[in-house]
């Protein structure tokens, strides 16, 4: 007959239950390890996430700040040139007619633009009164173009280059608008097409006589060796009546750009006649007003 089966001894029952016991506390050891090194890792990630976040505005703030003291070098160049300008300029003589005395202008003109009598001749020189136009309306100046739209070009000279900021580029169009074609800013062309639409409903005349000068050319403020000129970005246009250039800073202006200034200074456009140093009849810019708005809008 078989033996009777007798239980193991403890000790040779003790030493396989240390070892399960082993595995066991082995693995969950090694499972809470990896555990921590995979938060460790975690974390780890997420600090150099935030850090390369916090990295990248400091290098926008740092691209900012630099932006900014290039457009305030670009804004106390401009002032230099602008007194320069002033110290250079021969004073305007006025011309004076021989003959009767000419009646009082009657008191019943109101609020012409102008101190003598109405013309139909677009051309004939008018002396401007300079504080009726651009009320609240700024000058961009070169920090606000800078900030706004960047550098239209890495060098300048005094005659047009092309534009070589592919985002500005990107922005240009060339288009036919009314009786002129012209290359801009996109927003600067649907504002132009909206002047020139009310003016010719208004003054088919002078619509019907309008020129250009030109518009987008990348160069400096003539007279000036640093300040760059708004044309740069697409911003402003010159323009001319039967053919004819308004003469620069002689004090006086063309008839019918006193009249084409109420449309543009309507749409928030900048008439280049109210300059402080220089007379520029002929020049009409964007408002640094209306450019904010199209930032605000997305369309720059």
């Amino acid at each position: 007959m078989p033996r009777a089966l007798r239980p193991a001894p403890a000790g040779t029952l003790a030493a396989p239950i240390i070892v399960a016991i082993g595995v066991v506390i082995g693995a969950i050891a090694f499972a809470v390890t990896t555990w921590l090194l995979d938060s460790a890792d975690q974390s780890i990630e997420l600090r150099l996430s935030r850090q390369e976040v916090e990295l990248a505005a400091l290098r926008e703030e740092l691209a900012a700040a630099r932006t900014e003291r290039l457009g305030l070098r670009a804004d106390l160049a401009q002032l230099r040139d602008d007194l320069s300008l002033v110290a250079n300029r021969a004073p305007v003589v006025p011309a004076v007619q021989p003959g009767p005395s000419v009646d009082p202008v009657p008191s019943d003109l109101g609020d012409e633009n102008f101190e003598q009598p109405p013309t139909e001749a677009l051309t004939e020189q008018m002396k401007l009164a300079k504080a009726r136009f651009n009320k609240g309306i700024t000058q961009p100046r070169n920090s606000t173009m800078l900030a706004i739209l960047g550098q239209p070009r890495n060098s300048y000279g005094t005659s047009c280059q092309p534009v070589t900021n592919p985002r500005l580029k990107a922005l240009l169009q060339t288009r036919q608008v009314g009786p002129i074609t012209v290359t801009m800013l996109t927003p600067a062309l649907d504002s132009l097409e909206r002047v020139l639409a009310r003016l010719k409903e208004s003054d088919p005349d002078i619509h019907a006589k309008l020129g250009t000068a030109g518009a987008l050319c990348a160069r400096l403020i003539r007279g000036s060796n640093r300040s760059i000129s708004n044309h740069s970005w697409g911003t402003a246009i010159d323009i001319t009546l039967e053919g004819q250039l308004d003469p620069f800073a002689d004090g006086g202006t063309q008839f019918g750009l006193l009249i084409l200034a109420e449309y543009f200074n309507e749409e928030g456009w900048f008439w280049g006649a109210a300059y402080n140093s220089r007379e520029d009849s002929m020049h009409f810019e964007v408002g640094e007003e209306m450019l904010r708005k199209w930032q605000a809008e997305g369309k720059l």
